[in-house]
């Protein structure tokens, strides 16, 4: 088992701007409630991860950085203010030197420790002493983590297409099967294949107030849209 030196780093919207494209996925929840769990089970799974030694979060919402941090999370605010890769360069730097550093995206609620530890398990090996690694989410796009081994920037570049981004930039493709970590929420499909593979407490207890309750026992693409319609 590797020894608990990562550093994770988690940027998070202000709830009212966050996961523009999940608004009305859970019939009777408010939408900040819902951006916020994601965030608090993607949070509390590295949190658990047993290679992680802290995790910065960055935020400017207050409601964010008050749940997070009873997680047991370290809260630095967004003082770049100028978008995602900006938050995650600046929560590398706020977790200092000599440390290893992974960008996670905030919206895994399925996610599980020992999927990310083997990730980063395979970041560590693969990329070696210089190398950055990412891991490219379900649909192979996008990236839902960017490791950095001390002494090496961390290079973000999420956003559209940034797995192909990150590759461009030198980084590696880590090729696990990590279905948990793989799995990014941005749509009401996308949770409901979440759902189906198993979503961390506080996103569970959203889909239990929620007419999507039963999302978990059908088909992914279908999911939510047949329980918010029932």
């Amino acid at each position: 088992m590797d020894e608990a030196t990562w550093v994770v780093v988690l940027p998070v919207k202000r709830l009212h701007v966050a996961k523009s494209r999940l608004r009305g996925a859970l019939p009777g929840v408010p939408h900040e409630s819902l951006a916020l769990a994601l965030a608090q089970d993607t949070a509390a799974a590295a949190l658990s991860c047993a290679p992680v030694a802290e995790v910065v979060a960055v935020t400017d919402d207050p409601a964010v950085g008050r749940a997070l941090a009873r997680l047991g999370a370290r809260v630095v605010p967004d003082d770049p203010r100028d978008g995602l890769n900006a938050a995650f360069a600046h929560g590398a730097t706020a977790a200092g030197a000599g440390r290893p550093v992974a960008a996670l995206a905030a919206d895994l609620p399925a996610l599980l420790p020992e999927e990310l530890a083997a990730a980063l398990h395979a970041a560590r090996v693969e990329g070696g002493a210089r190398a950055r690694s990412f891991v490219a989410d379900a649909p192979g796009t996008g990236t839902v983590l960017l490791t950095a081994p001390p002494g090496t920037a961390l290079e973000p570049r999420f956003g559209p297409d940034s797995a192909d981004a990150h590759r461009r930039s030198g980084a590696l493709p880590l090729a696990g099967h990590w279905p948990t970590l793989r799995r990014d929420v941005d749509t009401a499909s996308d949770l409901a294949a979440a759902a189906l593979l198993g979503v961390g407490p506080a996103t569970d207890a959203l889909l239990g107030e929620s007419h999507a309750g039963n999302c978990r026992d059908l088909r992914p693409a279908d999911a939510v849209r047949d329980c918010a319609a029932g």
